[in-house]
């Protein structure tokens, strides 16, 4: 279902841009162009995820659409073209995600990241340290303004508890000065366990001493912010630092994914299996490697067309993760993919691969117009206490013989000597 976003501007050529970036975002739109237009719409629907709203309109010419779009509960954007001191501090002493100044295109841009970031930042938790109540409330006011899920911690002891609760913790904002166990000392043992790629610190202190930025980044902080901060040198400082580990991500996320299927690429794949091997090997986990490939899929390329046949991989791709959703999944190449299984035993595992197997053979995959049918062949190795390229060697020549043998079948390594 859309989010909708309720748009307060009597400016018919900015309302018409507005509308395009927030559907460009998925949003649905709701255009009211003054305060009574808004004070009627808002008493009968007020289901509104967030709202830009001009400062300025024909019967509200000092702000009090602002008020009375945030006394519903919606979270606003400001967006003015009267920029003087006085009125941007009225406008951030009430609880708005942030105002824009009507100055240029740039204006529209921004508004684009933040009506993006209010999608997505839910996503992304942030734990916030502090013994003082008051000072750890107000940040956590803020971040949530900004749809941020927040957890709180009144020093490092507990900020490192949370930690290890929350996995999807993103960044930490932590006090100077805390009982038990200050900022400068979580953010290094913060580092001991999480790199700069996991993990975002910003430090935090009221004390004048200009030194407690330098030592905060020296011990492996991001950022350092110095109370008390604006809430708008807040939020930028915020955003850069969560951008930053998301764009980290992205790149990571590709240097390890095969592009057309999403499954983990060779590089990734041998590098994880390795791990795991070495895991299952210690701890004596029933184990299997496997080797599949598609029959005759040169074919298909020849008589569908290479999109039909980029569409087959996508489509095996969607199996593998049904039947192997715990295992560890990889496109090595071409048409050749590779699956990494731990289990309760021998036949255990090879039931699930079996049940893959048979699964496609009877699957009819709908290529445009057309509907084809196709059948895998698998090589497995078992428990093997052998190096991983070995072992990709005897998967490798199993499923060789299973091809040789008719195709659409399982051949396990070393069964094919018997």
């Amino acid at each position: 279902m859309s989010q909708r976003l309720l748009v307060v501007e009597d400016s018919k050529p900015i309302a018409t841009v507005i509308k395009q970036i927030a559907r460009s975002l998925k949003y649905e739109v709701v255009v009211a162009t003054s305060l009574a237009e808004v004070e009627e719409l808002l008493s009968h629907d007020n289901d509104f995820f967030v709202a830009t709203i001009d400062y300025s309109l024909p019967d509200a010419l000092d702000g009090e659409a602002i008020a009375c779009v945030l006394s519903h509960g919606i979270p606003g954007v400001v967006i003015t073209g009267k920029m003087d001191d006085d009125t941007r501090q009225k406008i951030l002493a009430q609880p708005v995600i942030d105002y824009i100044p009507k100055e240029n295109s740039q204006a529209f841009l921004y508004l684009k990241r933040i009506l993006h970031w209010q999608q997505t930042n839910g996503d992304n938790a942030i734990l916030v340290v502090d013994d003082s109540s008051a000072a750890r409330n107000h940040i956590v006011e803020l971040l949530k303004r900004r749809n941020f899920v927040v957890h709180t911690a009144n020093n490092g002891i507990q900020a490192l508890e949370k930690l290890a609760q929350h996995k999807n913790i993103k960044m930490v904002i932590t006090d100077l000065e805390m009982p038990e166990m200050g900022g400068i000392e979580l953010t290094n043992e913060i580092r001991k366990k999480y790199s700069r790629e996991q993990l975002a610190v910003i430090g935090i202190s009221g004390a004048s001493n200009g030194i407690h930025s330098a030592r905060f980044i020296k011990n492996g902080a991001d950022d350092f912010l110095r109370k008390p901060f604006c809430p708008e040198e807040f939020y930028c400082r915020i955003t850069q630092n969560i951008e930053s580990l998301n764009n980290i991500a992205k790149i990571q996320h590709a240097a390890n994914t095969d592009y057309l299927t999403d499954l983990s690429n060779r590089r990734s794949f041998f590098r994880s299996a390795e791990q795991r091997v070495v895991e299952y090997v210690k701890r004596k986990v029933p184990y299997v490697l496997a080797m599949i490939d598609i029959d005759h899929f040169k074919k298909v390329n020849d008589n569908y067309g290479h999109e039909a046949g980029d569409q087959v991989l996508k489509v095996i791709a969607l199996y593998m993760r049904k039947h192997f959703g715990a295992g560890l999944t990889a496109r090595l190449g071409g048409e050749e993919f590779s699956v990494l299984l731990h289990g309760v035993d021998t036949d255990q595992l090879y039931n699930k691969l079996d049940d893959f197997r048979r699964e496609i053979a009877v699957a009819s995959m709908p290529i445009g117009e057309e509907h084809i049918s196709t059948s895998v062949s698998i090589g497995l190795v078992f428990d093997s206490s052998e190096s991983l390229s070995q072992q990709i060697n005897l998967a490798d020549s199993a499923l060789y013989v299973a091809k040789e043998n008719g195709r659409n079948q399982i051949t396990i390594s070393g069964a094919e000597e018997e």
